[in-house]
């Protein structure tokens, strides 16, 4: 799949199979409050974007229960309603290479201080609105587990292929699934019906243009995107670091 960065594959396997389970169940159930605010409905049905959320959180086997109160809490049953903002920040990591930075918070201005202490600590700074989005496009991503399939190898890549994708990587046992945006629910539900389990269903911002990164530099800016990553607020770090 061409466009990303081996971090951001290595995110993935992270977030969807080894991570603290804890943090993750922190951002699926706020995916969830916004999809069901956004969608006006508590019917994954009726609200795709809410379906896609409560998959992604069964995935990493987060509690019905959590679930639930999460989708009271985006239609306005649980404190109130649902106060989370979506806010995206574009920055640059040392050595020019591109950052955008999703954040789903109840707190403009702790997470600004947040994400403004970590770049600002591992050589890296806020770049001005526009300059960095337009080196990314989204696109739909899905994240296959071969290891949780039954069907695997060129069996498994022929599915791939008939599902409507635009394309796929594998890293060990993970596939990396890209479509159009437009087309995710599709290609995901094509994917469902030849008995893939899917580990996860988003839209993504997909770098245009990717930045080679010297041999010396690559633990520092993983580290800066990690750190990124790993703050409560942030939902989401794209970058277009070829490491």
């Amino acid at each position: 799949m061409s466009g990303h960065s081996k971090w951001a594959t290595t995110k993935h396997k992270k977030a969807v199979i080894d991570a603290k389970r804890s943090k993750i169940f922190t951002k699926a159930a706020k995916l969830i409050t916004i999809a069901a605010r956004d969608g006006k409905s508590g019917d994954p049905v009726m609200n795709p974007g809410l379906r896609l959320a409560i998959d992604n959180a069964k995935a990493v086997s987060m509690p019905r229960e959590n679930i639930d109160r999460a989708i009271k809490r985006g239609l306005g049953g649980l404190d109130g309603g649902a106060q989370l903002e979506n806010i995206t920040y574009e920055a640059y990591a040392p050595g020019g290479v591109a950052i955008l930075i999703e954040c789903l918070t109840d707190n403009k201005n702790r997470a600004l201080a947040e994400v403004k202490t970590v770049l600002t600590k591992n050589g890296g700074s806020f770049a001005s609105a526009g300059s960095v989005s337009y080196l990314f496009r989204k696109v739909g991503q899905i994240v296959v587990d071969e290891a949780e399939n039954s069907v695997t190898g060129e069996e498994l890549e022929l599915i791939m292929f008939d599902s409507g994708a635009l394309d796929f990587e594998k890293d060990e046992t993970l596939f990396i699934v890209t479509c159009e945006m437009t087309q995710l629910n599709q290609v995901k539900t094509k994917l469902e019906s030849d008995n893939i389990k899917i580990n996860s269903a988003e839209i993504i911002e997909s770098p245009t243009v990717m930045v080679d990164i010297p041999d010396d530099k690559k633990e520092k800016i993983g580290n800066l995107l990690e750190l990124l990553d790993d703050l409560d607020d942030v939902n989401n770090v794209y970058s277009n670091a070829n490491i």
